[in-house]
């Protein structure tokens, strides 16, 4: 039964969305919507996953000007030290919660893997939350198993909704349901639209950028994924500099949901920033 209530929910949402846009006024504030993101530049955001291992290339890429987003993995040996810092160079810093994978690859500490219950998702999640300054969103690392099964993306969802935190969907695989899953409990979401570096390459890591610099040209933003690789970063501290004179803004993951959704605040007013928030909310098992 709940899979079928959650079902509908998902379902419900989008026949819901629909009519909505049926209706001439909402279609024309969607019209409006659409006017505005026209008068501004195409727009990227670049997540940076897999933080906390690596303090060089975590700290080059914190010392970069741009807006990057970086989501850094529970319990690593740099994860704290490297988000502070992160934080006070207006970085915007995200849970990146490893989930299970088809392949079975080991996912390390605050891991949510599919012999949880729960009870034990939503500790872990909410554990892992609480161990990263200043954490904003959260996104899957791995979870090419996790994310296409219902009942744990529910549980996820369900205590990602006690919050003011966003969700990304890495995507890690086509049937993900994470996303859809997010949007039925109303958590702000987004989906990646590119992975840069699944080659260590410069020539991949181009030819990816330029692909991300495409689509939000044809959609108005667009949100890659990227590695604190030598590659990477080398090539992300050369070319991001060069954005402005093509005529592309590059943004956090906020700032582009801000664009897609005419500036609406994320959270209603009751919803404190997550330090805030978490200092008050008492640990509970």
């Amino acid at each position: 039964m709940r899979k079928l209530r959650l079902f509908l929910s998902v379902w419900l949402s989008v026949w819901a969305a629909s009519l909505l846009l049926a209706s001439p006024t909402l279609a024309a504030d969607a019209e409006t919507d659409q006017a505005n993101q026209r008068h501004l530049p195409p727009t990227i955001a670049i997540i940076i996953d897999d933080m906390g291992h690596n303090k060089f290339e975590g700290e080059r890429l914190i010392a970069m000007d741009q807006p990057l987003t970086l989501a850094f993995l529970p319990y690593r040996r740099h994860t704290v030290d490297l988000a502070k810092k992160a934080h006070k160079r207006q970085k915007e810093i995200m849970l990146h919660a490893p989930m299970a994978n088809t392949r079975m690859f080991d996912l390390g500490p605050g891991g949510l893997s599919q012999e949880m219950g729960r009870a034990e998702i939503a500790q872990t999640l909410r554990r892992a939350l609480r161990s990263i300054p200043h954490v904003q969103g959260v996104n899957n690392h791995m979870g090419s198993l996790l994310t296409q099964r219902l009942e744990p993306m529910d549980w996820v969802m369900a205590e990602l909704n006690h919050y003011p935190v966003y969700f990304v969907d890495s995507r890690t695989i086509a049937s993900s349901v994470a996303g859809d899953v997010a949007a039925a409990y109303r958590i702000p979401t987004l989906t990646r639209d590119v992975f840069l570096d699944h080659e260590q390459s410069e020539e991949y890591v181009h030819k990816q950028f330029q692909l991300l610099i495409k689509r939000a040209k044809e959609n108005g933003s667009a949100i890659g994924i990227g590695h604190p690789h030598k590659v990477t970063v080398d090539y992300l501290e050369k070319h991001l500099p060069l954005l402005d004179a093509q005529g592309v803004a590059i943004a956090t993951v906020s700032g582009v949901w801000a664009m897609r959704n005419d500036n609406r605040p994320m959270f209603t007013g009751d919803r404190q920033p997550i330090d805030q928030f978490m200092a008050q909310k008492p640990e509970t098992e």
